[in-house]
Parts: structure tokens; sequence; C-alpha cells
């Protein structure tokens, strides 16, 4: 894999609460720097974002229900196209967790499909956050189940913000249940190249962290 393909597998990230404009324009300057999928964001930075990627083919990605995914589904169908219309390109939004283990599995399944279908209709590519670190295997396979009926374009392991974030098992976990179906995103801990390629070996295309510009420098030594 060449840099330039090796830095598309990237999403790169800033979703600290007292995030600044300095840290967002840090954030996109490297983005377009390094030519990352995309640059990972809270949903009020969206439009600055947009603005200071201009020109170029960095996605602007707006964290949706984040970091519980509790707020209602109404909530974040306004908070999803509020981003859009703000100029996000991709959507990564928090399940709802507390009613998957209800076994209300129609609210999640219809969570989704709104969330996918809006993102869907504006050409927007939608990212479903499971946060693995609350889930036993059997609640991350059913929401796999519901993934390849809906079809996000990607399942993602975690927000960073959990007990803990991606975990190959996991990616693998997700791999083997979604297929070709859906992508796989690991997001949470990855902070060096030996971890980003046990990740992608596992089956993740998407990594999202805040330390893409040392991977991807650690990746150019070797």
């Amino acid at each position: 894999m060449e840099a330039k393909q090796f830095a598309k597998l990237f999403d790169h990230t800033c979703l600290k609460a007292d995030a600044t404009q300095k840290d967002m324009e840090k954030l996109c300057a490297e983005a377009r720097e390094y030519g990352f999928a995309m640059v990972a964001i809270n949903p009020a930075q969206v439009r600055r974002c947009r603005a200071l990627l201009q020109g170029s083919d960095v996605h602007v990605g707006a964290a949706i229900g984040f970091p519980l995914g509790q707020t209602t589904l109404a909530c974040k169908v306004f908070e999803t196209r509020d981003a859009i219309e703000n100029g996000a390109d991709e959507i990564d939004y928090v399940v709802n967790l507390t009613e998957l283990k209800e076994g209300n599995l129609a609210y999640v399944e219809d969570e989704m499909r709104q969330i996918v279908t809006i993102c869907r209709e504006h050409g927007v590519i939608s990212k479903v956050i499971f946060e693995n670190c609350c889930l036993t295997d059997a609640e991350k396979e059913t929401l796999c189940r519901i993934a390849v009926m809906i079809r996000p374009d990607f399942v993602k392991t975690s927000t960073g913000f959990g007990a803990y974030g991606a975990r190959v098992e996991d990616v693998a976990l997700m791999k083997r249940m979604v297929g070709d179906a859906v992508a796989v995103k690991a997001a949470g801990g990855v902070r060096d190249l030996d971890t980003c390629l046990k990740m992608y070996e596992a089956g993740a295309t998407r990594i999202g962290t805040s330390a893409a510009v040392r991977i991807c420098e650690e990746f150019a030594k070797r």
C-alpha cells in the first residue's frame, strides 16, 4: 500500500469538548496535507471545518447523539439534517443501547433506517457506532444483523469515550457478521502503526484516531 492510499484509511479526529478554533485549523490543515479521508468532529464545528477544507477532497464528518446515544430519535434526526445542511458529508451516530438491551429491536432498526435514509438521500456516508465496551458478543451480532438489513456504509466499534475502544476481536466479529455488505470502522485507542495494521488485517477499512499523523509518519519510515 502506498502512503497516499494508506492515509485514506483515516478519519482524523478531534472530539474534545474544549476544542478551540486553533485546534480545528490544525486538524483541517493536517487532514489536507496528508490526504486523510475525513475529519471527525462535533456538529458545532461542521460549518467551520467545511470552510477550512474547501477545495480539498477531505470529508467533514459529524458525530451524532455523541457520545452516549441517549438523545431521542427526533433529536438525532434533527442533528443529522442540521449537520448535512452545514456541510457534513459523513455522519457517525451512536446507537441507543438502552433500547437494544431492553430487546426493543424495532426501535433500533427504525433509528438506523431513518438516519441511514437521510444520509442516502443526500449522498452522505453513514456510520453506526456500537460502543462495544458496553455490549455482549450476542448484542454486537444483533446490531450487525440489523445493519446488514438496513445497509449503512459502515459499522463502527466505539466512540473513543467508553471503557475501551477498538479491539481486534471485535473488528473480526463485526467483519464476520457483515461480510462485504457493510464496511467496518475501528475507532478508539488506535495510536500506533502496529495496532492500526492489526485492525486493518482484521477487516477495518476506516480507522478513527487522533494519532493519524503519527501513524502515517511511522508508516513512511517502514
